[in-house]
């Protein structure tokens, strides 16, 4: 696929070119292990030359009228609409995407950059009174000037044009660290289109690199005034760290442990295909997905037993297949430590009612019930096709064990009354909740974020314009005013 010959360098100031590294990032199809890319990784003067770029780029970019700003993102969207086969290609054979995976996160990168494009003309000033006479307070919105975005490997394009369309469109200059495994569709891929939409070179910079190579240079580097970063939690309070003994601010998008909860008035065969695909999208490797299904002991059984049989309807296999449901996690390493999660939790005694095996990165579903409730599994995230089955007697029990993680993204119940659903909601500790739905969603207009170790700030919307801009106070005095000295 020409993505991979064509796009497998750095994108500095508006030139491709080889990094200076001293080491290749070598990019592998997770299903069937081909080679698609060699990438040498980003030095540290890299890093430096792509943010002084980005530094000299952007003050011209935030002056220029908005409505021009928007253009460039309108053609964007036309590009992805354009060759969107081709990137359904290269996402399959990147990611381990599935074709459905694939529609899903392409669908999403085009209504984020819908919203991107309103969101050029979406700042407003404010004009304030003051106790002062004669004076006028204006109060203004500004770009924050470059921001560093450091991007995931699961849904690497939807997730790392998400914080690069907003923040271009908002008037800054952007320096994206795409995930090492998915250093084309996360970081490649969308300096292509927006190079080939005419975005004046400089404004987006890609480095495909590593932390053992550039160490913390992306985050203290003192020209970023903002980091906008998804992925683990581990990583994120390391990220925070850092940038908080450098005076920037963070925007936080990071792991989950979400629980979709089954009442005793749920209608169990809808609850079971929201749970089956709120677990199962993508291999579950999703920050959204359902790690825990909660049931209310009264439909136990019931459930129980619809739930495994649709589990066992999933078929494992090459993602290209439109018949496949499950592809391969995004690596062997992933697949391996999942499944030794699996048979560590089984010898602490829980069950498997269904028990999938790993070949390479292909990792069959596993359904575990009678986990101890001291077991670690419970309050970890699970990056992988593992769901826990957990029985509960009543709502009050239901919100203890929900609440009973470190994590607070998602979440979900299902029930036949609306607005118990919407109470047993509001007891969640948790950043969005879904009544009657799966625990996967993401709407462009609608607040994105986590509270507890689930991240710090929200994206999306106007919390936008809040993540990639500042405000700047002016006041004039007509008159004079009286000094008192």
């Amino acid at each position: 696929m020409s993505y991979f010959s064509e796009l497998a360098f750095q994108y500095i100031d508006g030139e491709w070119r080889p990094g200076t590294g001293s080491w290749d990032i070598v990019d592998f199809n997770p299903y069937n292990g081909e080679k698609l890319a060699s990438i040498t990784a980003a030095s540290a003067d890299e890093i430096d030359q792509a943010y002084r770029a980005a530094e000299r780029a952007q003050p011209a970019w935030g002056a220029t009228n908005p409505y021009t700003r928007r253009l460039v993102l309108e053609r964007a969207l036309r590009i992805v609409e354009d060759r969107e086969e081709e990137l359904t290609e290269a996402i399959v054979a990147e990611v381990g995407g599935t074709l459905l995976k694939a529609a899903f996160e392409l669908h999403l990168a085009k209504e984020f950059l819908r919203e991107a494009i309103q969101l050029a003309l979406r700042p407003e000033g404010r004009i304030l009174p003051s106790p002062g006479d004669g004076k006028e307070n204006r109060l203004y919105r500004v770009p924050v000037g470059v921001v560093g975005v450091i991007s995931p490997f699961n849904f690497p394009f939807l997730l790392s044009l998400k914080s690069v369309a907003p923040a271009l469109a908002l008037g800054n200059a952007v320096v994206l660290k795409p995930h090492q495994n998915t250093p084309i569709c996360g970081g490649g891929l969308v300096a292509k289109v927006l190079e080939d939409a005419g975005l004046p070179p400089g404004l987006l910079n890609v480095v495909v690199t590593d932390i053992a190579e550039i160490g913390d240079a992306l985050i203290e580097h003192p020209v970023p005034k903002v980091i906008s970063f998804t992925g683990s939690d581990r990583v994120g309070r390391h990220v925070a760290t850092v940038a908080a003994s450098h005076f920037k601010r963070t925007i936080l998008e990071l792991g989950g442990n979400s629980a979709l909860v089954v009442l005793d008035d749920a209608d169990l065969d809808y609850a079971v295909d929201a749970a089956v695909f709120s677990r199962f999208v993508h291999q579950g490797q999703v920050c959204m997905a359902a790690n825990r299904v909660l049931v209310d002991r009264k439909v136990e059984r019931e459930f129980t037993e619809k739930f495994v049989a649709k589990v066992r309807s999933l078929t494992v296999g090459d993602p290209g297949d439109p018949a496949t449901h499950i592809g391969p996690l995004i690596n062997e390493g992933q697949a391996e430590a999942v499944t030794s999660l699996v048979d560590q939790t089984i010898a602490e005694g829980a069950t498997a009612l269904v028990h999938g095996r790993a070949q390479g990165a292909l990792v069959g579903p596993t359904v575990l019930t009678g986990v101890a409730e001291d077991s670690a599994v419970l309050r970890q995230e699970i990056f992988g096709p593992v769901v826990l089955l957990i029985p509960f007697d009543g709502d009050d029990e239901a919100v203890r064990i929900t609440n009973a993680t470190p994590y607070g993204l998602s979440g979900g119940v299902h029930t036949g009354d609306i607005e118990r659903g919407v109470r047993f909601g509001q007891r969640i500790e948790t950043g969005m909740f879904h009544v009657n739905d799966g625990t996967v969603h993401d709407e462009p207009i609608v607040p994105f974020g986590g509270e507890k170790r689930s991240g710090l700030g929200r994206l999306n919307g106007e919390s936008m314009v809040e993540a990639f801009t500042t405000t700047k106070w002016i006041s004039i005095q007509h008159g004079r005013t009286q000094f008192p000295f």
